[in-house]
């Protein structure tokens, strides 16, 4: 068995790889250690695989928290529209929701799937193939090593192969060991786009409960500062969500303690507005009890434990309430603590912060500048992004540009 590009790793980035070498002119061979090609695609838009997000290219570095110029190329070579075109042109349909996010017409990660690896030969595909090293002589590729000893002769090869995020998925991190072998660097690793555990119990309460067009603020040392509005879950670990997830990504390997994070449960309505409503609830409700007022803010699980976050009597009838507790409930809404604790880890995370440092990666090409013939793609680099949608993306442009440039190197 022989190919002239060699790809290891089967998921976006390495599917990829593997159809724009081949459509360059190279022979190729698709490396995957597990029993079928990918299952990253199943982790984003809640299993329906966000494959990309519809928008220009400057909107979409946006969204880029680490070393958006090194993809200019990567994003010319395979945008955005262009994977869009690219799907469709292999029979997988796109539609496009809320906020440019792109799903298979289908809503299956697996139509993602068979359109990459239907344009691949069955002799172009390996699976359960374990690779444990990558053969050189000089400072040249000319191989790759596998589990049960064999030697499989490249001119070059393309390392996809995931970060460490969601290992289940098949990411175990042999990419970050194989390169660092071979003399790059590899910068530390932390969990991106993940929940959070929070040091107070209240949040774990509320386990199931989603909340709506809800603001989350976030402050952290050396002037780090976060603000959106969305949606917020609240877990049997603490916090998770899109928002969350967001935040995270900026938080990555980072102490979560030292942030100083809000929630905005009423972003529409400013304090003298909030205050206005109460005041004229006091006046027509006197008799009611607090507990019964809230169910009219919150959900009820929320509000069934609102007054005890902070610090009020849940019981006490609103001709009781004095100014002061007014403020305080004011205050809850529109600045309530989110007291963090540590992130949750790589296996619940989407993606990777940290890996290849992208310096010693040519941004035109995606070669290695260290080893001839060496070529990187996908997850594996230090570089991410907000959402999965974003991220997924990234993977099936670097795979292409690296496919595209390693085939062309050959010929």
């Amino acid at each position: 068995m022989r190919a002239e590009v060699i790809i290891i790793g089967g998921g976006p980035a390495g599917m990829a790889a593997a159809l724009f070498a081949k459509r360059a002119g190279a022979s190729v061979l698709l490396l995957e250690h597990n029993e079928k090609l990918g299952k990253k695609l199943y982790i984003t838009g809640k299993g329906r695989c966000n494959v990309t997000n519809d928008c220009e290219q400057e909107e979409f570095l946006r969204h880029v928290l680490r070393n958006p110029r090194f993809l200019y190329a990567a994003l010319n070579h395979l945008s955005p529209s262009g994977l869009i075109d690219l799907l469709h042109s292999l029979s997988c349909q796109t539609v496009t929701e809320r906020g440019n996010r792109v799903f298979p017409a289908s809503q299956k990660a697996s139509d993602v799937t068979k359109a990459f690896a239907g344009q691949l030969a069955a002799n172009e595909i390996r699976l359960h193939a374990q690779v444990v090293d990558i053969v050189t002589e000089g400072h040249t590729v000319t191989g790759v090593r596998l589990a049960d000893g064999a030697i499989i002769p490249a001119k070059a090869v393309i390392l996809a192969t995931g970060g460490l995020s969601y290992p289940i998925t098949g990411s175990t991190g042999i990419g970050h060991e194989l390169a660092k072998r071979l003399g790059h660097t590899i910068l530390p690793c932390s969990p991106s786009l993940t929940g959070f555990n929070t040091q107070d119990a209240w949040p774990k309460k509320l386990q199931g409960l989603t909340l709506k067009n809800v603001k989350l603020s976030a402050t952290w040392p050396r002037k780090g500062k976060f603000t959106e509005q969305g949606e917020l879950l609240f877990t049997h670990f603490g916090v998770s969500g899109p928002l969350v997830l967001s935040l995270s990504g900026f938080l990555a390997g980072s102490d979560p303690t030292a942030a100083l994070v809000t929630l905005d449960l009423k972003p529409a309505l400013s304090p003298a507005m909030l205050e206005e409503r109460l005041l004229g609830d006091i006046k027509t409700n006197s008799r009611r009890t607090l507990h019964s007022l809230l169910r009219e803010y919150l959900p009820a699980s929320m509000a069934a434990v609102f007054p005890d976050i902070l610090g009020l009597d849940g019981s006490i009838t609103l001709n009781q309430f004095t100014q002061k507790d007014r403020d305080t409930l004011i205050e809850g809404f529109k600045n309530l603590p989110l007291r963090l604790h540590t992130a949750r880890p790589f296996k619940e995370a989407v993606v990777t912060k940290g890996g290849m440092d992208v310096r010693e990666v040519n941004p035109s090409t995606m070669a290695s500048k260290l080893v001839g013939g060496l070529y990187f793609a996908g997850e594996l680099l230090d570089v991410d992004a907000l959402t999965g949608g974003f991220n997924l993306q990234i993977a099936f442009s670097t795979g292409a540009l690296a496919g595209t440039s390693a085939a062309h190197a050959i010929h």
